[in-house]
């Protein structure tokens, strides 16, 4: 059980859901953790579940103060970084792409994507200076599958993955690895979004689109993270990887 030890991490969104599923199972493979989000008691519970390994931060992903906190605080309590977690994510309810008002597409806009931005300005020097790194943003099956009603965040979910293939090629000399996970709908907090509403009947029409049956868990995320991370995939860059029980197929 120490698949990432000596390496730390900062995983955003890890208050709840596939966040903070990826905190305590990297944190179970020997990672320090940096428990980063907006919603700090969220993420104070989390870190105080995992422990010493774990440093809560309150921030917003789309503010590039926010983002340098993040790093100075992993610098600080932990010397290094060596994993970079893209997963705070938001959408828009789903509906008429027309029904969406501008300020929601903007955050849509800034957490799903310029976020990505503002982590990489941050942390690739710190990773070079290092001698390499792992940057892994979760993008969604909206960004390769897209579902009717969810146009700006299938949109936004498209961008991630193309930024993703993007930054790998470019920061393939720094040995800074990039990928990023495409989960299908999960039991996650923005779940009745992705639906329009939650009700039994929506539920199953999202679980019967599943080949294998059944919406994705933390789990599933995390380890699929988790391997991304490790030096197991060292050769791997530039993936998309989907997390999906075949939804993609």
């Amino acid at each position: 059980m120490a698949r990432l030890e000596g390496k730390t991490a900062i995983i955003t969104g890890a208050a709840s859901g596939f966040g903070e599923g990826m905190a305590k199972r990297f944190a179970e493979e020997g990672a320090k953790v940096i428990v980063a989000d907006l919603n700090i008691k969220g993420a104070e519970r989390v870190a105080g579940e995992i422990g010493d390994a774990a440093v809560p931060v309150k921030a917003d992903v789309s503010r590039k103060e926010d983002v340098q906190h993040m790093a100075d605080t992993a610098m600080e309590k932990f010397g290094r970084i060596d994993i970079m977690v893209n997963n705070a994510g938001y959408t828009h309810t789903n509906g008429s792409m027309l029904d969406v008002d501008e300020n929601t597409f903007d955050l849509i806009t800034a957490v799903n994507m310029k976020a990505i931005y503002h982590a990489a300005l941050v942390v690739v020097p710190i990773m070079e200076k290092q001698g390499g790194g792992s940057i892994i943003t979760t993008a969604s099956t909206a960004g390769l599958r897209p579902r009717p009603g969810l146009t700006w965040y299938n949109a936004s979910k498209g961008w991630a993955i193309t930024a993703t293939k993007s930054m790998a090629v470019e920061l393939a000399p720094k040995n800074v690895r990039v990928n990023c996970l495409c989960p299908v709908a999960g039991e996650t907090g923005m779940l009745a979004q992705f639906m329009g509403e939650d009700t039994p009947e929506k539920r199953a029409q999202f679980r019967a689109s599943v080949p294998l049956g059944r919406l994705s868990t933390p789990l599933d995320i995390a380890n699929a993270a988790l391997w991304l991370a490790s030096d197991e995939a060292e050769f791997i860059t530039g993936v998309a990887l989907e997390v999906d029980g075949g939804r993609c197929i």
